[in-house]
């Protein structure tokens, strides 16, 4: 990879980089270390690395950072999810929230699956060769994951 392609990267991915680890860890400035370190790495590697590879890359070495965050600073207990706003008038935004609260109740890796997958746009092979699992798992994974924020969604619109 050369320079130019180097800074063509950081370029395109860096805000992209910064969502997954912010959706992931839902700490910015530890999500701008992530990014951060994640670009110091690969620049460090630049040489050996094909620029076709360059955004599987970082985005693997942000999923592990991510990783190590929660393996250092474990949260203590999972964030209580606010009461259910009885307005039957819901806007985009407020749907929009309740998919970010959704997001809470789902273990680390079910997260980052859904965020690669949905937010991110990355095929299951793609996930696969970034998390670590096969691609079978990752579809495992990622029915699991939807199936939990469907009947979070729905027990919501209930409540409604």
């Amino acid at each position: 990879m050369t320079r130019a392609e180097y800074n063509n990267i950081v370029k395109e991915w860096a805000n992209n980089v910064f969502r997954f680890a912010l959706k992931t860890i839902n700490d910015a400035e530890e999500a701008k270390d992530v990014v951060q370190q994640a670009f110091e790495v690969l620049w460090t590697r630049h040489e050996s690395i094909a620029f076709e590879k360059g955004k599987s890359y970082l985005f693997t070495i942000a999923h592990r950072r991510c990783m190590d965050y929660y393996r250092r600073d474990k949260p203590k207990e999972m964030e209580h999810i606010p009461e259910v706003i009885t307005s039957n008038e819901q806007s985009k935004n407020e749907w929009k929230a309740y998919l970010q609260e959704a997001l809470k109740i789902l273990d680390q890796q079910s997260k980052q699956l859904i965020l690669l997958k949905d937010y991110e746009g990355y095929n299951y092979n793609e996930i696969g060769q970034i998390t670590g699992l096969n691609e079978s798992q990752v579809k495992v994974y990622l029915h699991r994951a939807r199936k939990l924020l469907k009947n979070y969604l729905i027990q919501k619109k209930q409540l409604l």
